[in-house]
């Protein structure tokens, strides 16, 4: 016997709307799988309004109910019989963050929870980490967001560490992540990873899935530091308007590629690391697994 649903997951993060819609399979004797079905970002960048204003824009505020409606409407036409909205570091630092949700469930009848960064960092674990990692190996996941990162430590399997840094790409972009923050972090990856002899990084996010197309490496495959490490230095070279015009890059990627590539080459040197793996997986993944499995409350269209 085979069933196929749709379940969908809304993420409202610092620099980009996405929804995910994923195809549940579940058939008799098989194990389930989860296929992505179709994936939407809108880069409103919430973060530059509530990291230098603490506050949500009424500009940004009335592209937030156009984007939760158009997104009820597609969640519709998909046939998508549950979901689940989270929003993470701006809409949880905003002076409005409530009235937004309060707006949304009006407008656009979509339920939004706002999720603290360590709750946001356990969603993203439970996705199917273990189908890109060596049960015999350690790895420090990082999670690299427009407001703030997660990292993870895990050794043979098992997470052994987990922390949310507010140290994102937009937070970066505009100037506003402290030495301090930045020293506890680096403390952090030191204290977590010194008894492990051998660290890989495993990295998740919009601009380390760019940089991993860019390379042409194929699925399962390491970016080195050293390549990591050109290629930041080989961008820095072009400006905001070359990223664009001859690297190919989105408008909203072009700049927050930058200070992403400065997080995950921190994490690395930092916990001695000479690979990066990158999955391809993050928040939107790990919602849409933990409504299947029943450990987060979801919403039925």
């Amino acid at each position: 016997m085979l069933s196929i649903k749709k379940y969908a997951a809304i993420d409202i993060g610092s620099n980009a709307v996405r929804l995910l819609i994923s195809n549940i399979i579940e058939q008799n004797g098989q194990p389930v799988q989860f296929k992505k079905n179709s994936l939407v970002r809108v880069p409103i960048r919430l973060g530059a309004d509530v990291f230098i204003k603490n506050k949500i824009s009424k500009e940004n505020i009335q592209r937030i109910l156009d984007t939760m409606l158009a997104f009820k409407l597609l969640m519709k036409s998909h046939k998508v019989v549950k979901y689940k909205a989270c929003a993470t570091s701006a809409m949880r630092e905003s002076e409005n963050g409530k009235k937004v949700v309060d707006l949304v469930l009006e407008h656009a009848g979509i339920s939004i929870d706002i999720i603290e960064g360590q709750e946001e960092a356990a969603i993203i674990a439970a996705t199917d980490l273990n189908k890109f990692i060596d049960p015999n190996k350690t790895y420090l996941y990082v999670d690299v967001g427009g407001g703030s990162t997660e990292f993870t430590v895990i050794d043979r399997g098992n997470q052994v560490a987990s922390k949310s840094f507010k140290i994102g790409t937009v937070r970066l972009l505009n100037d506003m992540v402290k030495k301090q923050t930045w020293q506890e972090l680096q403390d952090w990856i030191k204290s977590n990873t010194k008894e492990y002899h051998k660290v890989n990084v495993l990295g998740s996010g919009g601009n380390i899935n760019k940089i991993f197309k860019v390379s042409g490496k194929s699925m399962g495959k390491p970016l080195s530091y050293f390549y990591m490490t050109s290629y930041y230095n080989m961008l820095q070279t072009y400006s905001y308007e070359e990223r664009i015009t001859e690297l190919s890059l989105n408008q909203d990627r072009a700049d927050v590629i930058i200070p992403a590539m400065r997080i995950y080459l921190s994490a690395m040197k930092w916990g001695g690391a000479k690979n990066i793996y990158v999955p391809k997986i993050g928040l939107a993944d790990g919602i849409i697994k933990s409504i299947f499995y029943d450990t987060v409350s979801s919403n039925t269209q």
